[in-house]
Formats: C-alpha cells, structure tokens, sequence
C-alpha cells in the first residue's frame, strides 16, 4: 500500500516525498520491509527523504536506514563488506569472520577515521573467493582445513590459521585508514 500510494503520490506532484514503512516491526521481519517498499521507491527516482520505523532501539533504525541508501547506490559504503554463503566448501568460521570484520570495520568508522577501501571480501573458499571477488581490495577465503588465504586485489598474499589471516587483514585495513 505504502509503494502504490507514493507512486501515485509523485506521479502527481513534484513536491518532495518522505519515504518510510511504519508499522514495519521487530528488526529481523521490519528491516526487510522498509528494505523493499523504501528501496523499491528509491531505484524508481522516488522519495527525497527516508525514516526506516522498527520495533527496536533507534540507531538500529539509522543502520538500516543508511545499508539501503548503500544498497541502492544513493550513499558509498566505503567500504563495502561481501561475503558469501556458506556451502559444502567452506572449511572456516565463515560466519565469525564476516561478523569480525563487520565489527571491526564498524569500530574504525565510529572512532572518526576514513578507510581507504573500496571493497573488503570474506569469502568461504579460494574456488570462488578472489575470483568472485576479484574487484576486492583485500579480502579473506577459506583455504581448507582450518586455514584461510588473505588476498589483495586478487592476488594471495599467503595461507594462514584462520586467527593469523584475520590479523593480517585487520594489520592491512588499519594501515588503509586515517583520520
């Protein structure tokens, strides 16, 4: 309902157009709605500011509010944080690590500092990892048992323990960082 009525809204004026799903709900549900009516509206040209409304502390709803901008190339991640599913291949924590870098990354951004990243990968296997995601600045893959590949714009680097390889990434996204 939200969608059609801002549709039809700009399709009959030009005023500016607030976007936003009230009655979204708890995050894990309210965050996908907002997601699709808000960026649905956003990829059409529609909508000029954006409230995401969740059952949930605020600055949860801000979070969600600025990975759709991202999402819909309105606002740069910078970096922006891939990963891919887990599947038959991945030998490493590939959950752990995706939440570890998403921390860390999380972490620099809210001391002040600028990363001067494009794209950071957490991949679950060198099969598909640097060449999924080959545009990656830096990035992580799963290279069997227990370990992982650290690779910098496609190329490895080297094969570590899961810890080591985290700390070589961490070592590298820091040096990349400034005030």
């Amino acid at each position: 309902m939200t969608v059609a009525a801002c549709r039809r809204f700009a399709d009959e004026t030009d005023y500016p157009l607030h976007l936003g799903v009230t009655e979204a709900g708890i995050p894990g549900r309210g965050i996908v709605k907002s997601a699709v009516g808000i960026g649905a509206l956003l990829l059409a040209g529609i909508g000029d500011t954006i409230r995401v409304s969740l059952t949930a502390d605020p600055v949860q709803e801000v979070v969600a509010g600025i990975r759709i901008l991202e999402a819909c190339g309105l606002r740069s991640a910078e970096p922006e944080i891939v990963s891919c599913p887990t599947c038959g291949r991945t030998e490493i924590n590939l959950i752990g690590l995706a939440e570890r870098v998403e921390a860390l990354i999380s972490s620099i951004k809210a001391s002040g500092k600028k990363i001067k990243l494009k794209k950071i990968a957490v991949m679950g296997c060198v099969v598909n990892g640097p060449g999924e995601a080959r545009d990656a600045d830096l990035g992580i893959a799963g290279a069997g048992k227990g370990r992982a590949a650290v690779f910098e714009n496609a190329g490895i680097i080297g094969t570590y323990s899961q810890e080591e390889a985290f700390e070589i990434l961490k070592k590298k996204i820091l040096a990349r960082t400034n005030c």
